[in-house]
């Protein structure tokens, strides 16, 4: 597959399983870009931001996309997806849902609040490989974001 493989993707997924699960999934389908994973909320916007442990990294260097569960710990997903889309610096950045939830309310708030797409993870791991498969050709090969370096 081809890709930018220097932009990183970041993973926000608290579930251990989920993120062996999702890298798996990205080997298997050779997406090689470097995955960044933030186990909640907090951690995530850290991580965007350069803040709290992430204080030190250029965040002029933002990720190729945000993979984001909406139920995590600290603060959940849909309020990451609001904060990612109020401030300036990520406010185009492309957040795609990856979740368990089947809750209407859920992708209606994902989409109000600026998700770029909204997948519900299939339980099935075939299923899932080809879920990821196509992810990673249109979000990381086909789509042309904003920003091109």
């Amino acid at each position: 597959m081809l890709n930018d493989t220097s932009k990183a993707i970041l993973l926000v997924e608290d579930n251990p399983d989920d993120v062996a699960l999702t890298l798996r999934a990205f080997k298997k389908n050779n997406i090689m870009n470097t995955v960044v994973i933030a186990k909640d909320g907090t951690e995530a916007l850290d991580y965007l931001y350069g803040t709290g442990e992430y204080a030190d990294r250029d965040t002029t260097d933002t990720p190729q996309i945000v993979l984001l569960d909406l139920k995590l710990p600290k603060i959940n997903g849909l309020e990451v997806l609001k904060r990612i889309r109020e401030d300036e610096r990520t406010k185009l950045l492309p957040v795609i849902i990856l979740t368990s939830s089947k809750e209407q309310q859920d992708l209606l708030d994902g989409y109000s609040l600026g998700a770029n797409s909204y997948i519900r993870k299939p339980v099935d791991f075939d299923q899932f490989i080809e879920a990821v498969r196509q992810l990673g050709l249109y979000w990381l090969v086909l789509n042309i974001g904003p920003t091109t370096d």
